[in-house]
């Protein structure tokens, strides 16, 4: 498995995981998509996607925003038939050392308030609870829901 910064080409590849490991774990929440791919090129404009690749396939990926000295984490996806191996893990760290090495002494990230899997496991990485947020309007969740935002020191 090799971890890199995805290209323009990796767009569709990175499409299709998030919306397949959003629609395992987000299916009881909301009936659509996460992105599209209008989404994941404005995404890739603004920050970049780390992805792990699995000799030519996409496993998986994470989005990283560089904010000054803030970091921003999201779209956190593993490939649904790859999951439970460590990889989200192993991303992740990558993506924190991708920040810190740019320069970035804080990550910052939010999760959906039912995903009840989340925090510990963001917990576990040292991460702690900074407040909430609304979710995104227009998504129409199923559930009544909320952000949790989380942040950890990268020093």
């Amino acid at each position: 498995m090799q971890f890199r910064v995805a290209t323009i080409s990796d767009a569709e590849a990175i499409r299709l995981v998030i919306n397949s490991a959003f629609r395992k774990a987000e299916g009881f929440l909301i009936d659509r998509d996460r992105v599209d791919s209008e989404a994941v090129h404005a995404f890739l404009e603004k920050g970049k996607f780390l992805v792990a690749d699995d000799a030519g396939t996409l496993a998986g990926c994470v989005y990283v925003e560089l904010r000054g000295e803030r970091a921003y984490l999201g779209l956190l996806a593993v490939n649904p038939d790859l999951q439970k191996a460590g990889l989200g893990s192993a991303l992740m760290t990558a993506a924190e050392k991708y920040c810190a090495d740019a320069g970035c002494r804080f990550m910052d990230l939010r999760i959906v308030s039912v995903r009840r899997e989340l925090p510990s496991f963001y917990q576990h990485r040292g991460y702690v609870e900074t407040g909430t947020a609304p979710f995104t309007p227009g998504l129409n969740p199923k559930v009544p829901c909320h952000f949790v935002n989380m942040s950890k020191p990268l020093t």
